[in-house]
């Protein structure tokens, strides 16, 4: 899933240790989408994750591509965005790259030629 809007927000990083003893840290961030209703959508970066999220700078319009969960705990279930892929929305979103991969694949310059055979075999 791909979330476009302004970095509204980086939240302060949280760290921890696991109960396998590895530590693990976490950052969250708010970006601003242009949708009616709930325009404000909250994206964690884990790991080596948060490297990628610092490098966007607050007010500027960004792209993340995420991942979207839920898990069940005592009869509820909770929500979770983890950010995967962030970056600038001045460079192509992810829909544009594939969209122009596609574009250049069905594109007249075909490589393939069709060959005319006398044979009626299907191979």
């Amino acid at each position: 899933m791909e979330i476009e809007g302004k970095l509204k927000e980086i939240l302060p990083l949280q760290t921890g240790v696991s109960k396998s003893g590895n530590e693990w840290q976490k950052q969250s961030c708010l970006i601003e989408t242009d949708n009616e209703y709930n325009p404000i959508v909250c994206v964690n970066a884990f790991g080596d994750k948060v490297k990628d999220l610092n490098k966007l700078e607050v007010g500027y319009p960004v792209s993340i591509l995420c991942n979207v969960y839920s898990r069940e705990f005592n009869g509820k279930y909770y929500t979770s965005i983890d950010g995967y892929w962030f970056s600038t929305r001045n460079t192509e979103s992810f829909d544009a790259r594939l969209k122009n991969k596609t574009n250049e694949m069905t594109s007249g310059n075909s490589e393939f030629v069709e060959v005319k055979s006398d044979d009626d075999l299907p191979f």
